[in-house]
């Protein structure tokens, strides 16, 4: 019985210190060293090896080492063995320290401070209160519900948008498309949490921009899938957005020529908005396969229809 880690190697380290402290009796193993095939019972990956299914088979569970499960293609993935996203606490709180951030960043206007720096140009902005400016949420799930926890705290009108109806104390919440232009037209600051799938791919476009109140801001948190990077540069240049803090792109990393490394407009991030944390990972990890044991249900399992 073997447990196989698929991804950072340096990370991929630091997790085998921690499964020979809090599990030695579980045989624990580093791509590309996979040993017998066959003894592999588990897997953590970030992008799963060819035929997974045919190449270990007696595989039980798969595990994302991130808190998403797009990069995964389901059809690929026999449908006996669960699939898991990482939910381990670490992941949530630096996620909500990020957005936490970059709402403050947008609210008091740092971008337009960076550009004025660099033009060496001291204009003072008048501040908006927190109680006039709209924070909306796409993508209510356990890191959406994290953020508007704690941008609660600011003063800030918080909606939050999502595919299902959710109620959340405190936020006006809104539920399937045809409720999603009343949520972006009283949204001043738009947070992208949701998780990639083909209904959601390209929803951050051209007639969504329109619908957000002009001179509105965005926060892409999610997958680099979400955005149309092209309306997003148009609704800047024509003023429909006054600025974006990206955490992810299409291409990552980005090519050396394209236009958000310079964008004035633009605060750029290397995907590093939420990291998994070794320790709580294995722990996460190893209480799970525990559940799996005994015929528990396993958090965290993606639901192969929704695609998350």
């Amino acid at each position: 019985m073997t447990f196989l880690y698929k991804a950072n190697t340096e990370r991929g380290a630091e997790w085998a210190r921690f499964f020979a402290a809090r599990a030695p009796e579980l045989p624990f193993r580093l791509w590309p060293d996979v040993g017998e095939p066959k003894d592999v019972r588990y897997l953590a990956a970030w992008m799963p090896p060819e035929d997974v299914g045919t190449a270990f088979p007696n595989l039980e569970l798969i595990f994302s080492v991130g808190a998403g499960a797009d990069q995964f293609d389901l059809s690929k993935l026999p449908p006996h063995i669960p699939l898991i996203r990482m939910m381990e606490p670490g992941i949530a709180e630096s996620m909500v320290e990020y957005v936490t951030m970059a709402v403050l960043a947008l609210h008091r206007n740092l971008v337009n401070y960076i550009a004025q720096q660099r033009e060496q140009s001291w204009h003072e902005i008048r501040i908006t209160p927190a109680a006039k400016r709209r924070v909306g949420v796409m993508g209510l799930g356990m890191l959406g519900q994290a953020v508007l926890d704690r941008l609660t705290s600011f003063g800030f009108p918080l909606a939050g948008w999502s595919r299902s109806p959710r109620t959340i104390d405190g936020v006006d919440c809104y539920a399937g498309a045809d409720a999603l232009p009343d949520f972006l037209a009283h949204t001043d600051i738009l947070i992208c949490l949701l998780p990639l799938t083909e209904e959601t791919r390209g929803i951050l476009n051209q007639a969504l921009f329109a619908r957000l109140p002009r001179g509105a801001s965005l926060v892409n948190v999610g997958r680099g899938g979400h955005l149309v990077e092209a309306d997003l540069l148009a609704a800047l240049s024509q003023g429909m957005l006054s600025a974006a803090v990206l955490d992810v792109a299409e291409r990552e990393p980005l090519p050396a020529d394209h236009p958000f490394w310079n964008h004035p407009r633009i605060l750029l991030t290397p995907h590093i908005a939420s990291m998994t944390s070794p320790a709580a990972a294995v722990d996460y990890v190893l209480d799970t396969i525990a559940r799996h044991h005994r015929g528990e249900a396993l958090p965290g399992r993606v639901d192969r229809d929704r695609g998350y």
